[in-house]
């Protein structure tokens, strides 16, 4: 088969992208291929497992119209500005239209040293591209926005890190690779060049890609402003109702579709603790579970910033135009996770002025008893059913918990509702780990072990029962992740 990529982002934004090739791989070897995601964007799984596949998903084999581009964007990294960042590592291969009809990019991580690396080799080890694979199934497996792996390919090449480790490239789609980082980008240009013509150029691209009905708004930019902001608020909530922590939330991995982009220092939380901080090099906590929806006000902040001159010529207008907007994210995310914690309680439909006490009380209880932020819901639901004990002896003030349960029983919580939106799977840390480090060394049945068990990830299943359990204590106290690069 041949597949049509288009370069329409590098036709329409060339001063965001330079024109690249990957370096070679001279031992390209399949490690996960993503048959149902290759199903649904229309592509046969059988020609990707073959040479020419195995070619385009390193990037050694395109179509003869193939623009392959590293992409420019700027960003804040843990507060501090970086004005030039852009694909250190990673190729955009073009857009596609799906089988349904959408558009899609089609993006290589690890492909090779870019203008953009800054010193890095631009290349990825075998375990991190897994981590994402593994990471990005769970994640849409539990109806949460984000870029999905097609593929990842070992290349034959060495990785040196602490030590020598194999190399890979991971293939992953994704609605589009644009990101706040890419309007701090186009800005610094406008502001130096004084002309807005790139800047309006991307914003006007952003709106046809993804905010379509933004370009019938009375102000089209002030309403992409507002669809951004409604997009992450609705994510940033499935991601808290999770527990999910994503580790390096710089303005450089926050995309204007609203997909969660960038599994670097990832990780779930078990315990569940607002404070919970996994990534090596966040020894301060900026991006600890707990901060992520105030980060990501912070970033969208840096995302009104670039659009100000596209809101109105007047800065004082702009300003109060971009701060009514950011004005509401706040307000968006609380209305999403309160719903999402009611349909985690089973009690979607309960009075606001009934469930809202009810949700505010137990949060510092799962905290003080330390409690598996996963398990406890469906432990919960077998006490919806009558079976509380399980759920009962999570928890050291049994009193105080006691007396939330009777409250919570009051409001008659369906249990099939609660199984519906609870996870019994999850992708558990120490679990991840043992299916990186068995494929790192050639073995890949437990990282399918685990796929399988967190694609399906609502219906509990005998024989997966080790899915379903928290790491041991001595695991989790000194659990870190790392970026990869």
């Amino acid at each position: 088969m041949s597949i049509a990529l288009q370069g329409r982002f590098v036709g329409e934004l060339p001063e965001l992208a330079v024109r690249w090739q990957a370096e070679a791989a001279p031992e390209p070897t399949l490690i996960a291929l993503n048959e149902p995601l290759a199903t649904e964007l229309g592509f046969d799984p059988a020609w990707l497992r073959s040479p020419d596949g195995l070619g385009l998903l390193v990037g050694a084999r395109l179509p003869d119209n193939a623009t392959p581009a590293a992409q420019a964007y700027a960003g804040h990294q843990f507060g501090g500005f970086v004005p030039r960042l852009g694909d250190g590592r990673a190729l955009l291969l073009g857009e596609f239209v799906d089988a349904s009809g959408r558009l899609r990019d089609l993006h290589l991580k690890g492909s090779g040293r870019t203008p953009f690396a800054r010193g890095g080799d631009g290349l990825a080890a075998v375990g991190p591209m897994v981590r994402e694979y593994v990471i990005s199934e769970a994640m849409h497996a539990l109806h949460i926005p984000t870029t999905r792996a097609l593929a990842v390919v070992a290349t034959g090449n060495p990785v040196y890190r602490e030590t020598a480790l194999p190399g890979a490239v991971l293939a992953r789609v994704a609605d589009s690779h644009l990101r706040v980082g890419s309007f701090q980008y186009a800005s610094a240009i406008s502001q130096s060049t004084g002309t807005l013509d790139l800047l309006r150029r991307l914003a006007d691209h952003a709106i046809a890609r993804h905010h379509p009905a933004a370009a019938d708004a009375d102000h089209p930019y002030l309403a992409l402003l507002d669809a951004v902001s409604a997009a992450q608020a609705d994510l940033i909530a499935r991601w808290m109702l999770a527990g999910f922590v994503h580790g390096v939330m710089n303005t450089d991995n926050m995309t204007i579709s609203g997909e969660t982009i960038d599994y670097g220092p990832c990780a779930f939380m078990e315990s569940f603790d607002p404070a919970t901080v996994f990534s090596s090099i966040d020894s301060w906590g900026r991006y600890a579970y707990g901060n992520q929806p105030s980060v990501a006000l912070w970033n969208l902040a840096r995302f009104a910033e670039a659009l100000l001159p596209l809101l109105d010529p007047d800065p004082e207008k702009a300003v109060a135009l971009a701060e009514a907007s950011l004005g509401t994210f706040m307000g968006r995310y609380d209305e999403h996770w309160s719903a999402g914690m009611r349909a985690k309680l089973g009690v979607p439909d309960a009075p606001a002025d009934a469930v809202g006490p009810v949700i505010e009380e137990l949060l510092p209880q799962l905290q003080q008893s330390r409690v598996d932020h996963t398990s406890f819901y469906r432990r919960l639901s077998a006490a919806a059913r009558g079976d509380a004990e399980p759920v009962r002896g999570e928890f050291v003030d049994l009193a105080t918990f006691d007396a939330w349960l009777a409250r919570w029983l009051a409001l008659g919580p369906d249990p099939e509702a609660m199984d519906r939106v609870n996870p019994v799977y999850i992708p558990r840390n120490h679990l991840v780990e043992e299916a990186l480090t068995a494929a790192t060394a050639g073995d890949v049945a437990p990282l399918e072990r685990l796929l399988d068990a967190v694609r399906s990830p609502f219906a509990e299943r005998p024989g997966f029962e080790r899915y379903a359990e928290p790491a041991e204590k001595e695991f989790s106290a000194s659990f870190q992740t790392f970026c990869g690069t």
